[in-house]
């Protein structure tokens, strides 16, 4: 299933180019009053409402993309969880460069770990991206975006994939400078997630996915999740065993090597295998 949220509280079914509007779906979540367990209600649900979700768009109004607003596909996650450098030719790219390191030292994931970005800064396709400091440098990041499903506390690299929900193409858009990569990268619009969450069924061996970004039609990333130095599974394996995860929380798996510089009117294009494709606009904040 590929599954999208639209117009905020809007829930469709993306079937080829067609997205049907199965909201009725939305009354079978279960009710819950504050305080608020934490993760997404919708994501938590999906093995209970597969069928049903099936079924609505045998009756469901189809819906024109182009008249509606792809929100994030998850609405609440508790957390999203960035693993940073995690290409090896992106961390070349990074210790060679003074604009990405700021003369910091690089170090290798394997030493530095995992860093969270602020919930905050999550936005769909249709919201675009509101760049909050133009005079600074700020770069595009696409990375293959994993989606929580159910509760996972210090699992294993084995058993780690039964833990997902589904993919997702992610941004991490990043302010350079001399601050802590999760207040760099946690400004509001900087976290872009769509435009569909894709179940695993669909999308095969997340081990070998082709993914891509142009600016303005200029390609400038390319590469395959072959590349990661930590793979999916011993990234929710690594996670998991400080924190647990809760249905909805994201990892964004890592950018490639290419990152480069955005202003506003970029148009930045964005495709991963079996996954999708999106396309957002810069603005100034």
């Amino acid at each position: 299933m590929r599954i999208c949220r639209f117009n905020e509280k809007c829930l469709g079914l993306l079937r080829g180019d067609i997205l049907y509007d199965v909201s009725t779906v939305l009354q079978q979540l279960p009710k819950v009053s504050w305080p608020y367990p934490l993760g997404d209600s919708l994501i938590s649900n999906l093995p209970a409402l597969k069928e049903h979700l099936i079924s609505a768009v045998e009756h469901a109004d189809a819906v024109s993309i182009a008249d509606v607003v792809i929100n994030s596909p998850v609405a609440n996650p508790s957390k999203i969880i960035g693993a940073p450098v995690n290409y090896q030719k992106h961390l070349d790219e990074v210790d060679s460069d003074a604009e990405l390191h700021h003369g910091q030292s690089v170090k290798p994931i394997e030493r530095i770990g995992l860093f969270l970005k602020s919930v905050s800064s999550l936005v769909g396709v249709g919201e675009g991206i509101a760049l909050r400091f133009p005079e600074r440098r700020t770069d595009h990041e696409v990375e293959l975006a994993v989606v929580i499903g159910s509760k996972a506390d210090r699992v294993s690299r084995a058993e780690a994939l039964q833990f997902v929900a589904g993919y997702s193409i992610g941004l991490d858009i990043s302010a350079r400078g001399s601050e802590e990569r999760s207040m760099r990268k946690s400004i509001d619009t900087y976290s872009v997630l769509g435009p569909c969450l894709v179940t695993p069924d669909e999308v095969g061996d997340v081990g070998q996915l082709d993914l891509e970004l142009s600016i303005n039609g200029e390609q400038r990333q390319a590469s395959n999740t072959r590349h990661l130095i930590f793979d999916v599974p011993r990234l929710i394996e690594l996670a998991s065993s400080f924190y647990t995860l809760y249905p909805g929380d994201i990892i964004m798996t890592g950018t490639p090597e290419g990152v480069g510089p955005v202003v506003p009117g970029d148009l930045l294009e964005a495709r991963i295998e079996s996954v999708g494709k999106m396309s957002v606009r810069f603005r100034a904040a």
